[in-house]
């Protein structure tokens, strides 16, 4: 819960014009359900937004706060500072211990941590935290090694691995475990923006972008994310360094980053085919839309349509997420032509 001083200060300011324009700071974040949007505006006197900047935006990537800052404010940044140092250590001891090229990914690690904790008197235990991301192993393993006698030998090693845990829903079931807390759909939706805006540079939103409704092209082809999809694809169709292994490998599809609960509709009419859970898609809808035509939807957090089912373009028939193999928010659409998969570009309005 945000500290009770912070929101009387936030009060006394927002409920006076004068004063509003005075400060320049405006504190929306830990007020609003979406933590960050606008969470720290500095208007240096001018207002001009080319000098705004997020409460987020200062406790991922530091910087010099204005002389004018609350000073309450000032304390929750630097608290929050100090604790994501903690983070970077705990993330780079785990690191450490990962294999195949595997690494925590920090950013989804502290956004989380800032939506559960930015306000709070306390930021409870970084260590404890961070292993709710993963799982540790005891391993053995072969190793060659110098005796004394100057000759080489193999030895059996013991060592313990960390196995990234990759559903955020289990992520989310360890934190409140090992922490003791209690955690809401909002603070889940405000990691989400958090992340969104640090790693991708916006906040996202479910209405963001006409997602709220639909944009269907001259040829009735439907955009799933509504008309902004240009600005948030993060990896393109094709070949591409893959997030998980680092090698380069085909991508059969167009990743979007949208937050978790983003509506996902239909690109044309159809039937849908498949509605399920997989390993690498987590819960995603096939819709065949016949002449060979089909498009695939991944990664929700949430199925709204059956097999069977028939939809139109436009149509609702998931929420976005996070689940199976992904790093993080967002949607994977795929177009397949006959079942080959082909660039969704080409389709999209």
């Amino acid at each position: 819960m945000p500290n009770p001083a912070l929101i009387k200060a936030a009060a006394v300011v927002l409920s006076d014009e004068r004063g509003r324009k005075g400060v320049g700071w405006i504190i929306v974040a830990i007020l609003s359900p979406v933590i960050l949007l606008l969470a720290l505006l500095c208007s240096l006197g001018s207002g001009a937004s080319s000098h705004n900047a997020s409460v987020a935006e200062l406790c991922f990537n530091g910087g010099t706060l204005p002389a004018n800052t609350p000073p309450e404010y000032a304390a929750c940044i630097e608290d929050m500072r100090g604790s994501f140092a903690l983070l970077d250590s705990c993330i780079l001891e785990i690191n450490g211990m990962t294999e195949e090229g595997k690494s925590l990914d920090g950013t989804r690690v502290k956004a989380i941590f800032y939506a559960l904790y930015f306000g709070a008197e306390s930021h409870g235990d970084a260590p404890a935290f961070a292993d709710c991301f993963v799982t540790y192993e005891d391993r053995t393993r072969t190793v060659t090694v110098t005796n004394e006698a100057g000759e080489e030998e193999a030895l059996e090693e013991a060592y313990t691995a960390a196995i990234l845990v990759d559903d955020l829903n289990t992520v989310y079931h360890n934190i409140a475990s090992a922490m003791g807390i209690t955690i809401t759909d909002d603070q889940q939706a405000n990691a989400d923006s958090v992340y969104n805006l640090i790693r991708y540079g916006y906040s996202g939103g479910a209405g963001i972008g006409g997602t709220d409704v639909p944009f269907i092209g001259a040829d009735g082809f439907c955009s799933p994310v509504g008309e902004n999809w240009r600005n948030i694809v993060t990896s393109e169709f094709g070949y591409r360094k893959d997030p998980f292994t680092g090698q380069t490998k085909g991508h059969s599809g167009m990743d979007l980053a949208v937050p978790t609960g983003t509506s996902v509709r239909a690109a044309l009419p159809g039937t849908v085919t498949v509605s399920q859970y997989s390993n690498s898609y987590g819960y995603y809808v096939m819709i065949d839309h016949g002449g060979g035509l089909s498009t695939l939807y991944a990664h929700n957090s949430k199925l709204l349509v059956s097999v069977g089912q028939t939809v139109q373009a436009g149509d609702i028939v998931s929420l976005s997420g996070s689940t199976g193999r992904s790093t993080g928010p967002h949607l994977h659409f795929e177009v397949r032509v006959n079942g080959e998969r082909t660039n969704p570009r080409s389709y999209l309005p």
